[in-house]
C-alpha cells in the first residue's frame, strides 16, 4: 500500500532534504527508521521537492510503500517515537498506489521570515534572518510584490545551476505582514511550483527595494530580462520554511 505523511522539521542540522553521501538529510533519516520497521529493505521516500539545509518545513508531503500490517492509527506514532527530535509526522494516511508526492502537487505556500528585533534572540537565529540595521519599506515591497503576480518566465529569480528548461511559474499570491508581537516581516507566497532558490531569490529581491537597494520600477525589468545576474542576492536559507502542498483532489 502507498502512504501519504505531512511531516515538519528544522532543517538547522541538516545538509537538506535529499540524501548525500556522508551527510545528515531528512530523507537518510527517515528512510533509517522505515528501514528499521521493514527489518532490512530499504523503503524509499519521496517528497514535494527538496529543500536546501538550513531551510525549514512545517507542511512538507512525503510518500513511500509498505507491505506491513500496522494500524493505521498506529503510523504516526511508530515512526515518531523513533525519528530524532528534529523530523515530526504530523500525519499519515493511506492514498491510491498511484499518487506521487512529488508529480501530483499543483501549488505550494512557502514563507519568509526577517526579524526587526534590535537584538536577535538566540532561539531565532537558526529560524529568521536579522535585519535591525535596516527599515524596509514594506510597502514598496508590496507594491514591487504585485508585478510577480501571475504567470511568467521566472529565469531571473533561479539559481544558474539548474537543470530545469522550463522557466514558466505562476505566482498566485504574496503578502507582506508585520508581526508586531514578535517584531518580524514575514512573507507569505504561493504559486503552482517554485524554481531552485525562487523564493530565496524573490525575498532578496524585495528586500533590496524594501531598503532603497533597488526601485519598485526595476520589478519588471528584471522580470523581463530573464538573466539572474539582474535580481538581488538569494536570502539566507534559515529564514525559509516550506509551509503546504497542495493536491489536486
Amino acid at each position: 500500500m502507498r502512504l501519504r505523511a505531512i511531516i515538519s522539521y528544522d532543517g538547522s542540522a541538516f545538509s537538506g532534504y535529499q540524501v548525500q553521501p556522508g551527510k545528515r538529510t531528512v530523507q537518510l533519516e527517515l528512510e533509517r527508521v522505515l528501514q528499521t520497521m521493514h527489518k532490512g529493505p530499504i523503503v524509499k521516500v519521496v517528497a514535494s521537492g527538496r529543500t536546501d539545509a538550513g531551510v525549514h518545513a512545517t507542511g512538507q508531503v512525503i510518500h513511500f510503500d509498505s507491505e506491513l500490517t500496522l494500524p493505521m492509527d498506529r503510523w504516526r506514532t511508530a515512526l515518531n517515537v523513533q525519528l530524532p527530535g528534529d523530523i515530526r509526522v504530523l500525519s499519515v494516511e493511506q492514498v491510491q498506489n498511484d499518487f506521487h508526492a512529488r508529480y501530483n502537487a499543483v501549488g505550494k505556500t512557502y514563507r519568509y521570515i526577517w526579524s526587526l528585533n534590535e537584538v536577535h534572540s538566540p532561539f531565532e537565529r537558526n529560524y529568521s534572518v536579522h535585519v535591525d540595521r535596516y527599515k524596509p519599506n514594506i510597502e514598496r515591497m508590496k507594491e514591487a510584490s504585485n508585478h510577480l503576480l501571475g504567470t511568467h518566465d521566472f529565469s531571473s529569480f533561479c539559481a544558474s545551476n539548474t537543470s530545469v528548461k522550463d522557466f514558466v511559474r505562476t505566482i498566485d499570491s504574496i503578502r507582506l505582514e508585520v508581526d508586531k508581537e514578535m517584531n518580524q516581516l514575514q512573507m507569505e507566497i504561493s504559486g503552482n511550483g517554485f524554481l531552485y532558490n525562487m523564493v530565496r531569490i524573490i525575498a532578496g529581491t524585495l528586500w533590496e527595494i524594501g531598503i532603497g537597494k533597488k526601485s519598485v520600477e526595476d520589478l519588471p525589468a528584471i522580470l523581463q530580462s530573464c538573466d539572474r545576474k539582474n535580481a538581488g542576492k538569494t536570502a539566507p536559507a534559515h529564514g525559509l520554511y516550506l509551509e503546504k502542498v497542495v493536491y489536486s483532489e
